[in-house]
């Protein structure tokens, strides 16, 4: 194609086209959201990127976000879109708004709240209320204008009170008209353009006022019943997290659901420290699952789930201790200006560790489990020596004080971090080797959820920091990195207009300069409805993010442009691929 006039052209890049191919130098040229020309492109166009001493990608997809409520409260959905995310989807775990009746409101924000840790308030400030119905939630979704597409699960705990009232959310059993019910909403869900179905069967998802998830204990019947809906809406995907007490009941579930529907089937698969071997006999039943024509992957994360302690967000070693607790509600300057007291600083010292019967009070005083996260490139891989008492005991000092001095430096900006599951052995060894299974799928980055404890968010970048980049010696390629975090799991979702870097697909992109791409600890900005804050990771090396062929972020920074919208459903590839 020759002279053409295209809206942006992407000019002498090195191409890594989501497929794992090997990378190429060229160009792509974009014209209406769709990619029109990839190699040597002699046109001219609008506007264009010199992306010379860079990779093109694919925009990244994540499976699992909870942007439920920040899609109508929002446009730029951080710390997801600043991350290289183009595509998201929302409602996993098996909470959301919607089916909602007026008189449950207040049971959904209590599940959002205790399960994904987004404050009431926020949502009872952001949230408009204006559907009752999931197809009257997608078109309250596809009216905004956003930073990224999204694509929308219905959720089993509001399609269980919607259908059974309190029996339901009293986690009482479905009778087969109830079941049925569900099954005919869940259609109706995927003919509006729902993306499929979640739920949850883990009871460490709790309400806001300790009740367990109104899914727990769905019968077998009750979880087929809706996969069928689902498939004869026109199928989906299932999505699903499981304590995996029983391990061959709770799989074998996931084994019904898929073959009595048709769909495909992702779960949250981590390592624990209540059994460090599970996710290896998990694999080997995936594997089985697969052979016999089932489709199930599991759902890993690319680096350690870790909880983000530090004076600016909630929870550090010293926060139960009585002295501190006196001057807790100070702004943070002032705070650390008493900390800094002698007096106080020996009375909080003498306290610690105080352990209550908060249940994460323990957990923050295992300093031999804790770490400090760098400024630049924070190390997000903890070895033991480098853990709080690691480092205390290099400088032969108490790690009680060793903790209390890096937590006032810096104005109080420093931040802790606690593995908390995938990495409860101090070693990567468990994500490794489950993100390389060949049935297994890179999602959970949770974006929107447990906004100022996590930023699991920023995986994606972390993929190209540690992995791709080889941080500590072990990797993957760029090709399969890539790979991993575009056409993977689009694959998974259905939508495979995009993932790929080739003519008629979607034009999401990212130009990103890999020499000197930087990610920088978690920051806490407050920009969230009530004047609510939220964790992001900043990074430097996103030279551009492209949605639909808009730019939406030139050099790590915002444009204003919003061309994300709602998925309806399952996309197929175009014809020209």
């Amino acid at each position: 194609m020759s002279n053409i006039t295209a809206d942006l052209i992407i000019r002498n890049g090195l191409i890594v086209n989501g497929t794992g191919g090997e990378p190429y130098k060229g160009d792509v040229a974009i014209k209406d959201g769709k990619i029109v020309e990839v190699g040597t492109v002699s046109g001219s166009s609008k506007e264009e990127i010199d992306a010379t001493g860079c990779i093109v990608t694919p925009g990244f997809v994540d499976l699992h976000t909870h942007y439920d409520g920040h899609v109508l409260w929002d446009t730029h959905l951080k710390p997801s879109s600043n991350h290289g995310v183009t595509t998201a989807l929302i409602g996993n775990c098996g909470v959301g708004f919607a089916p909602c009746k007026p008189e449950t409101r207040a049971v959904m924000l209590n599940f959002m709240e205790g399960v994904e840790d987004i404050p009431k308030e926020v949502m009872e400030a952001g949230l408009p209320w204006n559907w009752e119905t999931f197809p009257e939630y997608l078109d309250a979704v596809a009216a905004r204008h956003l930073d990224m597409d999204v694509a929308a699960h219905i959720g089993h705990i509001p399609l269980r009170a919607y259908v059974m009232g309190e029996r339901g959310i009293h986690r009482e059993a479905a009778s087969p008209e109830e079941i049925e019910k569900m099954g005919k909403i869940a259609e109706e869900a995927v003919r509006a353009g729902a993306i499929g179905f979640s739920t949850s069967r883990t009871s460490h998802h709790q309400s806001r006022d300790g009740w367990k998830p109104a899914s727990l204990d769905a019968t077998e019947a009750e979880l087929v019943g809706i996969a069928k809906g689902v498939q004869r809406g026109g199928g989906g995907a299932i999505q699903l997290i499981t304590d995996f007490g029983d391990h061959e009941g709770e799989f074998g579930l996931m084994e019904s659901m898929a073959r009595e529907s048709g769909c495909s089937v992702s779960f949250t698969m981590t390592q624990k420290d209540d059994n460090l071997k599970r996710h290896v006999k998990t694999m080997e039943m995936i594997e089985k699952a697969n052979d016999e024509g089932l489709e199930i992957r599991g759902q890993v994360l690319s680096r350690p789930t870790t909880t983000i302690f530090g004076l600016s967000v909630f929870g550090h070693p010293f926060a139960f201790c009585p002295s501190y607790q006196k001057i807790a509600d100070l702004p943070l300057p002032e705070r650390v200006a008493e900390m800094r007291k002698p007096e106080v600083r020996k009375a909080i010292l003498d306290e610690f560790p105080t352990i209550t019967d908060h249940r994460a009070s323990k957990a923050y005083t295992m300093l031999e489990r804790i770490y400090e996260l760098r400024e630049v490139e924070p190390e997000l891989e903890p070895f033991p020596e480098n853990s709080l008492t690691g480092m205390a005991e290099k400088l032969g000092i108490p790690a009680k004080e060793y903790a209390y001095e890096r937590l006032i430096a810096d104005e109080g900006l420093t931040m802790f971090m606690l593995p908390s599951t995938t990495m409860v052995d101090q070693a990567m060894d468990a994500i490794e080797k489950m993100m390389k299974h060949p049935h297994t799928v890179l999602a959970l980055g949770d974006g929107g959820a447990h906004s100022t404890q996590i930023c699991d968010a920023s995986a994606q970048s972390y993929m190209i920091t540690r992995w791709i980049k080889g941080r500590h010696g072990r990797s993957v390629s760029l090709p399969e990195g890539i790979k991993m975090i575009t056409l993977d799991p689009a694959i998974t979702a259905g939508m495979l207009d995009r993932g790929v870097i080739e003519v008629g697909y979607k034009a999401d992109l990212n130009v990103i300069d890999l020499d000197n791409f930087t990610l920088y600890r978690p920051l806490l900005v407050k920009d969230l409805p009530a004047g609510a804050g939220r964790v992001v990771m900043p990074t430097k090396g996103y030279r551009a993010t492209i949605v639909s062929g808009e730019i939406t972020r030139r050099d790590d920074k915002e444009t204003g442009h919003l061309p994300g919208r709602l998925i309806r459903g399952r996309q197929p590839a175009p014809k020209a691929a």
